[in-house]
C-alpha cells in the first residue's frame, strides 16, 4: 500500500495507529462517480484486514451501479467532535468485486477473513449472515492520507 500524505507530517498516523484506527472504527463514507460524472457519497460499515478495506454493499444501490461503471472510489473514516479530537483516514483506489453478487454464502476462501472480521465487529457473530442482497467490494488503496489532531496538543 502506497502511503501519500499531503497534510502535515505532525498529524499523520503511524502505520500502527492507522491499523488500530481502521480496525476499531465501524463506519465509513464511500464516494463514487456516477456515469454522468456526478459525485455520490454514501455510508457503509466496513472491515479492515491490515491491507484492504472490505465494503459490504447492497447490490441494488446507486453506489453498486456507480462502481460497476467506474470502480474508482475515495473512502473516508473519521471521528471526533472538537477540533483537537479530529482523527481520520482517506483511502483512494479501485475496488474489486469478490465473491458472488449478491452474496448467498457460497464457499469463497478469499472471503473467510473479511467475513469473520465483519461479522464479529458489526454483529457480534462468528459467522457472516447472508441476506442475498449484499456483495463484497475490496479496496486495496493506492493512496492513504491520515490525520490525528490530538497530536497538536491543543495547538491549531
Amino acid at each position: 500500500m502506497a502511503v501519500t500524505q499531503r497534510r502535515g507530517r505532525r498529524i499523520m498516523m503511524t502505520p500502527d495507529e492507522l491499523d488500530a484506527f481502521l480496525t476499531s472504527e465501524r463506519t465509513c463514507r464511500v464516494a463514487t462517480v456516477s456515469p454522468d460524472g456526478a459525485p455520490h457519497a454514501s455510508t457503509l460499515w466496513f472491515a479492515w484486514d491490515g491491507t484492504s478495506l472490505w465494503l459490504y454493499s447492497i447490490t441494488r444501490s446507486k453506489r453498486w451501479a456507480d462502481v460497476r461503471k467506474d470502480p474508482r472510489v475515495a473512502v473516508v473514516v473519521d471521528t471526533g467532535e472538537d477540533y483537537g479530537e479530529l482523527r481520520g483516514v482517506e483511502l483512494t483506489g479501485t475496488v474489486e468485486f469478490v465473491g458472488e453478487a449478491p452474496r448467498t454464502g457460497e464457499p469463497c476462501p478469499e472471503l473467510d477473513v473479511p467475513e469473520r472480521l465483519f461479522a464479529r465487529k458489526n454483529f457480534g457473530l462468528d459467522e457472516m449472515p447472508h441476506d442475498g442482497r449484499h456483495a463484497w467490494l475490496r479496496l486495496t488503496p493506492d493512496a492513504v492520507a491520515s490525520w490525528d489532531f490530538r497530536k497538536l496538543g491543543g495547538i491549531g
